[in-house]
């Protein structure tokens, strides 16, 4: 389905129909089991996600995608999605046909879906969704832990991992990095450079670089008082 909203017709004349509409029920949540790891992977690039796009697009996670207005049991639940110049109010699932399809979806690997086959249903159903670029990334594959699929010609096509814009995110204008951890192993993390140095920080990074810089500014200010003081 394309990713256009549908328009909503205001209709001032009141009619009588022949018989009442027969609304199909979207639910929007499930009961999920979730690891440690897996969620802190997840709520890390959810929280870096929101703050460099907030106000500014959409970012969502483990909330349903239906694509289809006649069944809901055609339904996703990225791990974290964005929808680039959406408004940025929380939603309680996202309809395709209401409200676009996501820009980028990211789901993170656990070992409950880490089988290819469970793999490739998603991805047949984020071809049907309309989303236009994929992230994969399984924590615990040390050779190719990110791989990407872009929206070519109604189709999600894999990128080739050896070219050298192959980690560049054409949604968030971003790079891609996957980055050893000291508790989680590996992480997605994004950076503006290719190089992966100038890597955006969450809130928890954001503080303790404030209270270094705090602390490094204080002690400059001391040290300077010291050799007024000698003088």
């Amino acid at each position: 389905m394309s990713s256009m909203q549908v328009r909503r017709v205001v209709r001032p004349i009141q009619r009588a129909y022949l018989r009442p509409p027969e609304p199909v029920h979207f639910p929007i949540d499930a009961e999920m089991p979730e690891g440690g790891v897996h969620y802190e992977q997840c709520t890390a690039l959810f929280d870096v996600l929101r703050l460099e796009l907030e106000g500014k697009s959409y970012v969502g996670s483990n909330q349903f995608v239906y694509w289809d207005a006649t069944n809901p049991k055609l339904c996703l639940s990225p791990d974290i999605m964005v929808r680039i110049g959406a408004s940025d109010q929380p939603l309680p699932c996202l309809k395709v046909w209401e409200f676009g399809a996501p820009d980028l979806a990211v789901e993170i690997i656990s070992r409950s879906d880490a089988g290819s086959l469970a793999w490739d249903l998603k991805l047949l159903r984020y071809r049907a969704a309309g989303v236009a670029e994929l992230v994969r990334f399984d924590p615990e594959d040390r050779e190719t832990p990110l791989r990407i699929w872009d929206r070519i010609e109604d189709d999600l096509v894999e990128r080739d991992p050896s070219h050298s814009h192959a980690r560049y995110s054409d949604v968030l204008e971003l790079w891609w990095q996957a980055m050893p951890d000291a508790r989680l192993g590996q992480q997605l993390r994004l950076a503006r450079d290719a190089a992966g140095k100038e890597i955006l920080l969450s809130s928890r990074e954001r503080l303790e670089a404030a209270s270094v810089a705090k602390e490094a500014a204080l002690a400059r200010i001391a040290e300077l008082e010291a050799q007024l003081s000698m003088r």
